[in-house]
C-alpha cells in the first residue's frame, strides 16, 4: 500500500470532503473544500492534479460570501468530459448546486453553472453510468427535521434530469443521506447510505428498474455508522468495496470492507486509520489498472491519498 498527503503546506487551516477521479490511465484529479472552518464564508473548492506526484492545490470554485461544500468529480465514459459538482449556501437546507466541466482531462474548466432549483447534483459520492449510458447521480436533501435520499437520472449525457425518490427508512423519516450506488451482475442496483445515530447503521435500498424506483431503506446489521460519510464502488470482478467508520460514536477507525456481488455480507480487510482523531468522508474508485484509490479527511487538516492492489491486501 502507498500513502501520501496531497499537500504538506496548505493555504487553508481546515479541509474536508474529498473526491477523486481518474482523468486518464494513471492520471488523477482530487478536490475538496477548504477554509478557516467548515461552514465559514471563506470556504472554497480546491483541486490538485496527479501525474506521478500531486500538484500544489488551486482554488477551482468559490461563491463569495457563501461557504462551498462537498465537491464531486465524475468522468463520462463516452465523451471523456470531466464534471466538477459542488454545493454552496450557509447550510445544507439552503444549498444550491453548481457544476464546472472540462473537455481536456481536467487541465482547464469552463465557467461555473448553477443547476436548476430542485437539482443538487451528486451530494457527496460519484455518479454511476450504466451500460446504456444512463447516468445516476446519488443525492439527498436535508431539511429542518427530515433527511432523505434521491436519485437524479439522465439519459442524454447529463443535458436533462429526472428526480426519483424520496428514499428513506420507513421508521425514521429524518434518517439517511449521501448514498453510493452499486451494481449487481443481474442488472439490479443497490445504494448504501449514511444514517443518523437514531438508526446507527448503514442503510440499503434496491432498484430493479435501472434507478427509476427504489425499495424502502433498511438498516444493515453488520455495518454500524456514527452519522458519518461513506463511499463504495463496484469492482471489475463484480464485488463491492466500502470505506466507512465501523462505530456508533466518533470517526475513527476508518476501514475498507469487501462484499460479494449481492452486497449482503461484508468483511473488513484493511484498517486505514485507527489512531485518535478524525478520519472520515472517504472517496473510493478503482483505476484502469485495477488498483483501489482512496482519499479521505485526515484530522480536518489534510487530505490523504492511499492506493493498493487488492492482491496486496488479500
Amino acid at each position: 500500500m502507498t500513502a501520501e498527503f496531497i499537500y504538506e503546506k496548505a493555504p487553508f487551516p481546515s479541509c474536508h470532503a474529498s473526491t477523486i477521479v481518474e482523468a486518464e490511465p494513471g492520471r488523477f484529479l482530487a478536490a475538496w473544500f477548504g477554509g478557516s472552518r467548515e461552514g465559514a464564508d471563506d470556504v472554497a473548492i480546491w483541486l490538485s492534479r496527479y501525474d506521478g506526484r500531486w500538484t500544489v492545490p488551486e482554488k477551482i470554485a468559490d461563491e463569495p460570501g457563501k461557504p462551498c461544500w462537498n465537491p464531486v468529480l465524475f468522468r463520462q465514459r463516452k465523451s471523456g468530459e470531466i464534471q466538477l459538482y459542488f454545493k454552496a449556501g450557509p447550510s445544507p437546507d439552503t444549498w444550491s448546486g453548481f457544476v464546472r466541466t472540462s473537455a481536456d482531462g481536467g487541465w482547464t474548466f469552463g465557467e461555473t453553472r448553477i443547476l436548476p432549483a430542485g437539482l443538487l447534483g451528486p451530494i457527496k459520492n460519484k455518479p454511476v453510468e450504466l451500460d446504456d449510458g444512463t447516468i445516476l447521480s446519488p443525492t439527498s436533501v436535508e431539511s429542518y427535521r427530515a433527511w432523505a435520499c434521491w436519485v437524479e437520472r439522465s439519459t442524454d449525457d447529463g443535458k436533462t434530469w429526472t428526480k426519483h425518490g424520496p428514499i428513506f427508512h420507513p421508521q425514521h423519516a429524518e434518517g439517511i443521506i449521501q448514498p453510493s450506488i452499486l451494481r449487481r451482475a443481474d442488472g439490479s442496483l443497490f445504494m448504501l447510505a449514511r444514517s443518523t445515530r437514531r438508526i446507527g447503521q448503514i442503510c440499503r435500498s434496491i432498484s430493479v428498474d435501472a434507478g427509476c424506483t427504489w425499495s424502502p431503506a433498511e438498516a444493515i446489521e453488520d455495518l454500524p455508522n456514527p452519522n458519518s460519510g461513506i463511499d463504495a464502488v463496484t469492482l471489475a470482478d463484480g464485488r463491492h468495496a466500502l470505506v466507512f467508520n465501523p462505530t456508533h460514536i466518533g470517526r475513527t477507525p476508518l476501514v475498507l470492507a469487501l462484499s460479494a456481488d449481492d452486497g449482503e455480507t461484508w468483511k473488513t480487510i484493511h484498517v486505514l486509520e485507527d489512531a485518535a482523531g478524525e478520519y472520515s468522508y472517504p472517496a473510493v474508485i478503482q483505476a484502469a489498472d485495477g488498483a483501489l484509490h482512496i482519499t479521505y479527511t485526515w484530522k480536518r487538516q489534510k487530505i490523504r491519498h492511499v492506493w493498493f492492489s487488492l492482491k496486496e491486501l488479500e
